[in-house]
């Protein structure tokens, strides 16, 4: 059975090459070159480089607001950059659209099933659209649907799916016509932790059973750890780029976060005793040092102020975001959310004159 599906997963990947044979891929699935994307006076993406393997799985890790959207809108040919040059699968991503199209399954951030069509209904549809031969449109759609757990709802109506279940049904369509890439736009977002770690579970069998590359944007650190590789955006710009344990060796300290009656004075005592640079971060005074354990036992004998409470973890991605931006994703998406409540206020107040 698992052979006679990979024959199927094979044909149909054939039948979508057939117009682009010689167009080949040796080297990079996704290749970036200084793209920029404006919008008016806004830079949403300031100039990234990067590239993405064959068959990795490559995360863009940073807060809403980032800029990761708006990167994958270009790759998928959804928007056109205003400068710099960007390739996937081989193909120019505004001179061949429609071979880097072909060649691209996308789950996007928001849904985008019929609710009014059966799981099937929805595949079928999909698979049309991207000229799938109809005599391999039944065995794939049991394929990508096995694989999601979802073969025996498939006569069900979308609207009667949970949101895990719809996500899961996404990801399949977004399997139909074997892609090379396949591009997850915050694949978790809004759904429960077991959901979330359900849907995962998903997006690992799918890297062991297909050959495809994925690239998925995420504000999640527990879900960019998954990942082969991580891009960290701030701001539009990437500020760190390697494996996961990788960026969190390049931290090299532990997180130490501490409650007191008087942050101010206790960041201004951590640096005149003990030379340590703190700041605020999610409402913890929060620095970094060597072997925090051990140095728990001097903090409470030199700061010279009551501590609350005091806890100690090892480096984590978003210590890696803080460490290069100087606070942490939480933060950042909160300064960015107070940003556009202001922006909207202004035009709201503007508009009444």
């Amino acid at each position: 059975m698992t052979k006679a599906l990979s024959n199927v997963q094979r044909q149909v990947s054939a039948t979508s090459e057939d117009n682009h044979r010689g167009a080949g891929t040796p080297g990079a699935a996704i290749s970036v070159q200084g793209l920029v994307k404006r919008f008016g006076e806004l830079e949403a993406v300031r100039g990234v480089d990067f590239e993405v393997a064959t068959g990795e799985v490559f995360g863009f890790l940073g807060p809403n607001g980032a800029g990761k959207t708006t990167t994958i809108n270009m790759l998928c040919t959804l928007a056109k950059p205003t400068a710099g040059a960007a390739s996937v699968a081989g193909h120019d991503v505004v001179r061949e659209r429609d071979d880097v199209r072909r060649h691209i399954g996308l789950v996007f951030q928001d849904p985008t099933l019929d609710g009014y069509l059966t799981a099937a209904q929805n595949l079928k549809l999909h698979a049309e659209l991207y000229g799938v031969q109809s005599d391999l449109v039944a065995p794939r759609m049991r394929q990508v649907m096995t694989m999601v757990g979802l073969w025996e709802r498939r006569d069900a109506p979308v609207a009667t799916f949970s949101g895990g279940m719809r996500r899961r049904l996404e990801i399949a369509r977004g399997l139909m016509h074997s892609p090379r890439v396949l591009f997850l736009d915050e694949p978790t977002i809004g759904l429960d932790p077991q959901t979330r770690r359900s849907i995962w579970s998903y997006i690992r069998e799918l890297k062991q059973r297909e050959e495809i590359t994925i690239f998925m944007t995420t504000h999640y650190m527990d879900e960019a750890e998954w990942c082969d590789r991580i891009a960290i955006m701030d701001n539009g710009k990437i500020v760190a780029l390697d494996a996961p344990e990788a960026l969190k060796a390049q931290v090299g300290k532990d997180r130490v976060t501490i409650d007191t009656d008087d942050d101010d004075a206790a960041i201004a005592a951590l640096s005149d005793r003990f030379g340590i640079e703190a700041k605020v971060a999610e409402g913890r005074v929060t620095f970094g040092v060597p072997a925090g354990e051990e140095f728990v036992p001097r903090l409470f004998a030199e700061l010279g102020m009551p501590i609350r409470s005091v806890s100690v973890s090892r480096p984590t991605l978003d210590d890696v975001f803080m460490a290069y931006t100087g606070t942490t994703i939480r933060d950042r998406e909160e300064d960015s959310s107070k940003h556009r409540n202001r922006v909207m206020m202004q035009m709201m107040h503007g508009g009444r004159r």
